[in-house]
């Protein structure tokens, strides 16, 4: 058995497996460039996680779901999860809750941008991290901002990038993935899945919920995302480096995943 670890107040002796000792009914954890765990663990509390600096992919179940800067995720009870991120530096600031109310939202995922006073709340609530003890103010401030997650919520599916369960889009996927900056062959990924290009369009579809060409530019605008955070290049340089021939039409796709305009770091 390994050394029992703290992590979100939670004692861990094995990885990925959590003993809750903290007596209120919510918790908060802020630390400067602390790193969630990259290896799949759960825990009985629901956790809210908002990443205030840099940006976090969280893998869960079949799905990988980004969480750009200044967005929250929000994780049930008892799903297995794990974290990565190449983010220089990445802040994140975490609320664990015990109990939480019975309507659907708490019982799905969800990833949005956090509305400014979500985060003003977020930020108030620093006050009480890692406090152990209840507090009537903290047990009042933090039951209303849970009861009003789900009106804050703006989710954009678009941050999920979909992994198909039929293995034979696998090797199509990572095609994609390591190559988003070139035009594909509709023909060639067919040969790799060993199916034809109308099969493979159906089914990746079928399993995915979005085209193959979809499929492409979310890849891209995710990749544009890790390379602005990266403060390095000009939003001329990331269009063209994640394959778009202008400006103006990787801000056109960017825009009609995120709903906002991409904005240079550098």
């Amino acid at each position: 058995m390994q050394n029992a670890k703290l992590k979100c107040g939670l004692t861990e002796k094995n990885a990925g497996q959590y003993t809750d000792d903290i007596p209120s009914d919510a918790y908060i954890w802020f630390e400067e460039n602390w790193q969630h765990d990259d290896y799949e663990h759960s825990h009985q509390r629901c956790q809210l996680t908002y990443v205030e600096t840099g940006y976090q992919y969280f893998h869960i179940d079949k799905n990988i779901y980004l969480v750009p800067q200044n967005h929250v995720i929000w994780i049930p009870s008892d799903v297995r999860h794990r974290a990565t991120s190449a983010a220089k530096t990445v802040n994140l600031r975490v609320v664990l809750f015990k109990t939480v109310p019975a309507q659907g939202f708490y019982q799905n995922i969800h990833v949005f941008s956090a509305p400014a006073v979500l985060k003003e709340m977020l930020l108030y609530a620093s006050k009480w991290n890692k406090l152990l003890t209840e507090d009537e103010e903290k047990s009042v401030f933090l039951n209303a901002m849970l009861s009003s997650l789900p009106y804050f919520c703006d989710e954009s599916g678009s941050l999920q990038i979909p992994v198909p369960t039929d293995i034979r889009l696998i090797p199509v996927c990572n095609h994609i993935n390591k190559n988003y900056q070139y035009n594909f062959d509709t023909e060639e990924l067919a040969d790799m899945a060993k199916m034809s290009v109308r099969s493979l369009q159906r089914i990746f579809k079928q399993e995915t919920n979005i085209t193959l060409q979809k499929y492409m530019q979310l890849i891209r605008i995710l990749k544009s995302i890790e390379l602005i955070d990266k403060k390095q290049y000009t939003l001329s340089q990331i269009a063209h480096m994640v394959g778009y021939k202008s400006l103006s039409a990787f801000t056109s796709s960017y825009y009609a995943l995120m709903q906002t305009k991409p904005k240079s770091k550098k």
